[in-house]
């Protein structure tokens, strides 16, 4: 017998999955999670603008939100990876605008992380009053974005089950305020005629600006784009998920402001109109915590309205908690996603040597530059700058599925959502076409309104682009539009459905890029993906011998792949085999899993021997399938 299984090792050795099992409910409750955490600093911020209209203006940016949500669906369900926007461009346009999208949704997390991260503290101020206000919220919010990079850079993992009771019990408590609300406090001529100054309070341009601040509170739309591989449904699940995050969002975003104007009524003072919902806590407002200035004015007293009161505040410091993980976690994503396309540097992608974490993308996207933002303390700025990057982010969307459905017309087994109108044999997406006028105008009205965003915005888009530009043509020598790295599959394999992959890893570069090859083509075709280490036994020892060295290397490895796979959301497991033969042993593995496909990393050859190395050319050889070798040039 050539191999033999290594005995497994109290470490670490064991079977790792990322199985295709969310359902519709699963997904829904996980993207509710994110999106849901936004009231609780939305309401302050666009009720400080749109005062009485913010009911009006949410109901407008949820018709958006609508028309966005069928985008991603689409998108998403046509291509079931991670990235959302960027890879909509990327199939539609090319590379460059690939990159402006990916860049866009960087600094939506960014800005994500930051806010997040920020009101946390505010709602924990039920405990110390401090935390309300500057500088404390700041200390508190750059403390949690430090352990939160911290904790992701040693691998710490979420408890998945746990975030999806604690999104469905936010839900519930958001449904039990809006019922609450309408039973105690609820006024409709406070709320339809003396809240309203038309034209007044607010003005038209503060109305329209309004609308593009209001999207902010559905941050975390791409979270299902980024779930998109562990569907246990695709086609079916993605869609009506999506769906059902837009339902819940549009009746608590529509449903609470109105109750929350019932109990901070729109006011005229000497400066003007306010309603302390958007009034800063210094004046005696809950701009900074508006969830709770509503609870505080709901009709409740005594011990309830204290209990009430420390309920929610630690529900929303834990939900915004998880928002800003997710923020670290997406940052991480897009970044190695980047970096695999030869977007950003490969610096950007390699895992730390123990924890086999993207540290340097961690360390500085998710990290410094989320605390940079956060220092001012200023929530109306990280306001507007999340409109700017998430407005032009789900505008290219828009327009890449619009260029998508004309580019497959001729396609009838592509995924369409409805409604459609058909000129010229394509069907026109009308909710893209929408959605992309809604976004592409809220996005020119913080350009127009806001310097300070404006130029912040266009800078970090402007240094981005000349840093893509650098690194494609004075580095790499490619074109800008060139997608690379991306999976090459040459002749009929392209015709084939790779579903069950067989990599063989040990340390170094050459496994990274095969397992990352192969984690493309998992995530594309639905496939799963078998790590094998082979620890060569010397012929004059027995097969079950210790070997404490090349046990270590083949963990190493099998670390390095897993942390790989994660990254991408795709099935995986891992074995180590001892054999006499390194080549014998991954034909033998192939044979016995019955992969279609063998992915190999190999460097080339020294000069004298063969273009790879022995192991690899004896499996191109004998492979029972079809194999494909990672042999590219020396990484930028």
């Amino acid at each position: 017998m050539s191999a033999t299984p290594t005995p497994r090792r109290s470490r670490r050795r064991r079977q790792q999955t990322l199985e295709r099992v969310l359902g519709t409910p699963a997904l829904f409750a996980t993207a509710y999670g994110n999106v849901g955490s936004s009231i609780y600093y939305a309401l302050g911020l666009v009720a400080g603008i749109a005062l009485g209209l913010t009911p009006l203006v949410f109901l407008i940016s949820g018709l958006i939100f609508a028309a966005t949500a069928a985008t991603y669906a689409e998108g998403t369900v046509r291509y079931p990876e991670a990235g959302g926007s960027s890879s909509f461009a990327r199939h539609a346009f090319n590379e460059l605008v690939s990159f402006a999208a990916a860049w866009a949704q960087m600094l939506n997390y960014i800005i994500t992380i930051a806010i997040s991260a920020f009101f946390v503290p505010h709602y924990l101020s039920i405990f110390w009053g401090p935390l309300r206000q500057n500088p404390w919220d700041i200390v508190g919010g750059a403390v949690v974005v430090v352990l939160l990079v911290l904790l992701n850079i040693v691998g710490i993992r979420e408890a998945a089950r746990l975030n999806i009771f604690l999104a469905v019990l936010d839900f519930g408590t958001q449904l039990l305020l809006v019922v609450v609300g309408f039973a105690l406090i609820f006024h409709p001529h406070v709320v339809f005629s003396a809240n309203l100054h038309w034209g007044v309070a607010p003005t038209w341009r503060q109305f329209l600006l309004a609308i593009p601040i209001a999207m902010i509170a559905y941050t975390g739309i791409e979270t299902v784009s980024n779930l998109a591989e562990e569907a246990r449904d695709p086609p079916r699940d993605i869609p009506r998920s999506i769906s059902w995050v837009a339902g819940a969002v549009f009746a608590i975003y529509f449903t609470l402001p109105m109750i929350a104007l019932s109990a901070l009524p729109v006011e005229k003072t000497a400066g003007g109109y306010r309603t302390l919902l958007g009034v800063g806590p210094d004046r005696g407002g809950f701009k900074n915590d508006p969830v709770l200035g509503l609870v505080e004015h709901l009709g409740l007293h005594g011990h309830v309205l204290q209990a009430s009161k420390i309920y929610v505040g630690i529900l929303a410091a834990t939900i915004l908690l998880i928002a800003t993980n997710a923020g670290v976690i997406g940052a991480s994503r897009i970044t190695y996603a980047m970096a695999s396309y030869r977007q950003l540097p490969e610096v950007f992608r390699r895992l730390h040597p123990r924890f086999k974490t993207p540290w340097l993308s961690l360390l500085v996207f998710a990290g410094l530059l989320s605390i940079v933002v956060l220092l001012p303390g200023k929530t109306d700025f990280l306001g507007n700058m999340y409109a700017f990057g998430a407005m032009l982010s789900f505008t290219i969307a828009h327009v890449s599925v619009i260029a998508l459905r004309r580019s497959t017309r001729d396609d009838p087994e592509a995924f369409k959502v409805r409604p459609s109108i058909r000129i010229r044999g394509v069907d026109w997406p009308l909710f893209a076409i929408f959605g992309g006028l809604g976004t592409g105008i809220a996005w020119i009205v913080v350009v127009v309104q806001k310097p300070g965003p404006r130029w912040a915005g266009l800078g970090w888009l402007v240094i981005g682009l000349i840093g893509y530009v650098v690194y494609r043509r004075r580095v790499l020598h490619e074109p800008l539009t060139a997608t690379l790295h991306a999976p090459v599959i040459i002749g009929p394999a392209i015709a084939l459905e790779y579903r069950n992959i067989l990599v063989p890893v040990k340390p170094g570069r050459a496994s990274e890029e095969a397992i990352d090859l192969a984690c493309r083509l998992a995530a594309d075709r639905g496939a799963s993906i078998a790590a094998l280490s082979v620890i060569v036994v010397p012929l004059d020892q027995p097969l079950d011998t210790r070997l404490e060295q090349e046990e270590r290397l083949a963990d190493e490895a099998l670390d390095a792949a897993a942390a790989i796979a994660e990254l991408y959301g795709v099935k995986f497991n891992e074995r180590v085999v001892r054999a006499r033969h390194a080549g014998r042993a991954v034909v033998d593995e192939a044979a016995r899993r019955q992969s279609e496909i063998i992915v190999m990393g190999a460097p080339r050859g020294s000069r004298g021997r063969g273009v790879f190395s022995d192991t690899v050319d004896f499996v191109l050889k004998h492979a029972p399938s079809r194999v494909m070798v990672v042999a590219g040039r020396k990484a930028a």
